[in-house]
C-alpha cells in the first residue's frame, strides 16, 4: 500500500491556505494546515509531512527567527521547506536554495 504524500501549510491568511489546499489536493496530496506557527510546528512534529510551506509573517512581521524550528524539523524528517515572504536585509536565507520573487512595477 502506497502512503499518500502530505503538505503542511502554515499561513495566517485563510484565503492563501484555501487556495494552496485546493490546488494541492487536486494533485492527490494530503493537506495539514495551521494559521499560527506554534500549532503548525506541532502538526509538523506529529505528522512528519513531506513538505512544509511556511509564511514568514504568519505570526506578524515582528516574529523573530520563525523559520529556524521549521527548518530543523524539516531536516530531521528529510522534508522540503518552502518559505513565503520577504527576507530582511542582512538576514541570510535558511540552508538550501533561495529564489527571489519577481517585483512588479506600477505603470
Amino acid at each position: 500500500m502506497e502512503c499518500q504524500q502530505s503538505v503542511l501549510i502554515v499561513d495566517a491568511s485563510d484565503e492563501t491556505r484555501e487556495v494552496l489546499q485546493t490546488a494541492l489536493e487536486r494533485r492527490g496530496l494530503r493537506i495539514l494546515s495551521a494559521n499560527r506557527a506554534a500549532p503548525g510546528l506541532e502538526l509538523a512534529r506529529r505528522h512528519h509531512p513531506d513538505l512544509i510551506v511556511l509564511d514568514l509573517e504568519v505570526d506578524g512581521p515582528a516574529a523573530d527567527n520563525l523559520s529556524a524550528p521549521f527548518a530543523e524539523q524539516s531536516r530531521s524528517d528529510s522534508a522540503g521547506l518552502v518559505l513565503l515572504g520577504s527576507l530582511r536585509r542582512g538576514s541570510p536565507p535558511a540552508d538550501g536554495e533561495f529564489v527571489a520573487s519577481p517585483t512588479t512595477t506600477a505603470r
